[in-house]
């Protein structure tokens, strides 16, 4: 960037309210620096932000530091109740972002003739942070998926019926925390129609909402993300369609699959079938041996999915840590809710 001289403002009042606002940019940067590197983890955002820091600090000049008014202004101290409700870290963020470019503004109107490397620093500076706004809810949005992912034990795969909106409902209010959505009959206005409602209720009860195979429905119906077989789309590709805040699940039948699917970036995978399967009855049955060591080989949330019913769940007491995947269990049961409650029930207590 180009040099250029500064001309201190003929008013000493300009001075002080430059002076002012670079203080509040700065530390509303500082907010947001540290809430990415510590909340986050993201090293790539809070790098970006104290550079953006450490250029407003470079020029702010002594002739605004010498004109600073603090036991004289008259809104020292001075706060609002809104921020008294802030009970979040994206809340916290959002504020501290928005205090920056407000800042960011009033720098940019007051510095143009005198002070126009400054000014078009801070006009550079507002406008990424609209972006990296965008990028740390995103991200923000993606953890918030994965800690319900990592603390599910029950997933729900929906099988076409004409309750199903009050199946998946009950399973809902049970303590579900994930479901699929796989349509076969239906469609695709339809089955967009039907997503849409179950998104919803999903959303109402902050639970994960995945559609199977189709990601253009996902996409449509802002679903939590996808869940693939072996012979659907590559990983690769729908994360760049779906971008990195979505869920992406593969079903693994065997240890490659499972090699694979962590290789590839997969947020979680489905195991089986364990057993014979109404859903998939093309496929024969892995058994249990291979369901204790693959889980174990993994670091990904596993889910054993397969013909899984109130006959054989107790064969899978052997595995630690069981998370299963059910369809007809549920989705059939004379009281999907009871049912629900009774899977929940003994997952978490054995």
């Amino acid at each position: 960037m180009k040099s250029m001289s500064v001309t201190p403002p003929s008013d000493n009042r300009i001075a002080q309210l430059i002076d002012a606002n670079l203080d509040r940019a700065r530390e509303g940067l500082r907010v947001m620096e540290d809430w990415c590197r510590f909340g986050l983890k993201r090293s790539d955002f809070s790098i970006q932000i104290k550079d953006w820091r450490q250029q407003l600090g470079l020029h702010h000049h002594s002739i605004y530091r010498k004109a600073r008014l603090t036991s004289n202004d008259p809104a020292m101290g001075v706060s609002h109740q809104l921020q008294k409700v802030r009970s979040t870290p994206e809340a916290v963020f959002i504020a501290n972002s928005s205090r920056v470019q407000e800042a960011l503004r009033v720098i940019e109107e007051f510095t143009r003739i005198t002070d126009p490397t400054l000014c078009e620093i801070a006009t550079t500076i507002r406008y990424e942070t609209y972006e990296i706004q965008i990028k740390v809810l995103n991200s923000s949005e993606g953890i918030n998926k994965r800690k319900i992912l990592q603390d599910s034990f029950i997933y729900l795969i929906t099988t076409n019926r004409s309750d199903l909106e009050e199946v998946v409902l009950q399973a809902l209010k049970a303590g579900v925390k994930i479901v699929q959505y796989r349509e076969k009959f239906l469609n695709d206005n339809e089955k967009i129609s039907q997503a849409k409602c179950l998104a919803s209720l999903c959303k109402k009860y902050n639970s994960l909402f995945i559609v199977n195979d189709r990601i253009d429905i996902a996409i449509a119906v802002d679903a939590d993300g996808v869940h693939l077989g072996k012979e659907d789309i590559p990983t690769k590709i729908a994360r760049e369609l779906l971008g990195a805040e979505k869920i992406i699940g593969r079903s693994t039948h065997c240890l490659e699959d499972i090699k694979n699917a962590e290789e590839e970036g997969c947020d979680y995978i489905g195991i089986g079938p364990i057993f014979s399967s109404e859903t998939k009855k093309e496929l024969n049955p892995i058994g249990i041996d291979h369901l204790k060591k693959g889980s174990s080989e993994t670091l990904l949330p596993a889910f054993a999915i397969g013909g899984i019913n109130n006959s054989n769940i107790k064969k899978l007491n052997q595995i630690n840590n069981l998370r299963i995947a059910v369809s007809n269990a549920i989705i059939n049961s004379n009281d999907p809710f009871s049912k629900t409650e009774e899977l929940i029930k003994f997952l978490t207590c054995n």
